[in-house]
């Protein structure tokens, strides 16, 4: 048995976590990571005290001490200046996948092991396993609908012999059951979405607090100007909503396909294939992590672009630096830097990295 810190959020999902290894023998100890306050007065709900509330009623339901870790100048460090200056740079950063890998299992699992334990657990829906030469690693979740192993695609081995994952061997109605069976107060609150611990804060109001507006013309792909956008910043390639030209007959919708920052130009066409700069089958991948076996490496794998798309076959070539090109066996809707790239075998996570180029 040993000796863990459960993150535990105020949610469900880490409540079981810490009651399940609770349950298991280790000795358990939960840990708050108090990361955002919104003292900017940023619009939208962060709960950060309910969260706190409920994280204790947890913790003095399973009889285990509750440490409310101050993090907050560590997040404004290295998620949100992250996010901002990606965002700045007309990139699409994540915020979610550099939780893990910078505050999670970084910051978090730093005070962790300086405190004497060994290991953090979260709720992530992602299994653990030793392989049979000893390393640790990190497959899909059991629920196939609550996967979260893209989001740990950043980690590093290190990390990830650290790391526990109880509810990932479960699917998300059992992790319910569960929490009604401990008697957790949390077993019927509902998951929280929006950024990486921020709550319910939108992303477009998030970056108007610390990017000024910078309007200038929309236009489509022959050059004829459709409207005026709020600033390049706020659009990510293959956004469909929010762009604000309307579709002009049914079954047809306009998308972002570029944008150009020397003309401070925002670029929409049609919601299809052979519409330029909306599909691609190459791009290249750099700051590549990679857990147990080198990605660059390989010949071959799958990669996964974003959290809700379909892992897809590539073949992939080492760059110098350790960047690698990736080559898709069909085009790849909406590619774009910044975005990261998690890199599978099956159902092992490989690890990830971050779009470079795309072309």
């Amino acid at each position: 048995m040993a000796k863990v810190m459960v993150g535990l959020s105020g949610g469900v999902d880490s409540a079981v976590a810490a009651a399940l290894l609770v349950e298991q023998g280790h000795e358990v100890v939960g840990g708050y990571m108090k990361n955002w306050m919104n003292e900017e007065g940023i619009p939208g709900d962060c709960p950060w005290e309910q969260d706190i509330e409920d994280a204790a009623s947890v913790a003095k339901t399973l009889g285990i001490e509750l440490r409310v870790i101050d993090l907050v100048e560590s997040y404004r460090e290295k998620i949100v200046e992250y996010l901002v200056n990606g965002y700045e740079e007309g990139l699409t950063p994540n915020p979610d996948v550099w939780c893990n890998r910078e505050m999670k299992f970084g910051v978090f699992l730093d005070y962790a092991l300086s405190q004497g334990f060994e290991a953090v657990g979260t709720g992530h829906y992602a299994r653990r396993r030793t392989l049979s030469n000893g390393q640790a690693a990190i497959l899909r979740g059991a629920d196939p609908n609550k996967d979260q192993s893209y989001f740990l695609s950043l980690m590093t081995t290190y990390q990830v012999e650290r790391a526990l994952f109880p509810t990932g061997e479960m699917l998300k109605p059992a992790v319910r059951e569960t929490a009604h069976r401990f008697g957790l107060p949390v077993a019927e609150k509902k998951d929280s979405q929006g950024i990486c611990f921020l709550g319910q804060v939108k992303m477009s109001d998030f970056l108007a607090h610390y990017l000024p507006d910078k309007p200038g013309e929309i236009v489509d792909t022959e050059g004829r100007v459709m409207g005026t956008h709020r600033g390049l910043h706020f659009y990510t390639i293959g956004q469909r909503k929010g762009h604000g030209v309307a579709s002009p007959k049914e079954g047809m919708a306009y998308v972002v396909v570029g944008k150009r920052a020397a003309e401070n130009r925002l670029v929409i066409g049609w919601d299809r294939e052979d519409t330029e700069g909306l599909y691609s089958r190459e791009c290249i991948v750099g700051a590549v992590s990679s857990i147990n076996e080198e990605i660059a490496s390989l010949k071959r794998a799958e990669a996964q672009p974003r959290y809700r798309a379909k892992a897809e076959p590539v073949k992939l070539e080492a760059l110098e630096g350790g960047r690698v090109r990736l080559i898709f066996e069909k085009g790849q809707r909406a590619l774009v830097p910044g975005q990261i790239m998690a890199f599978y075998d099956g159902g092992r996570l490989l690890g990830g990295g971050v779009v470079e180029n795309v072309g």
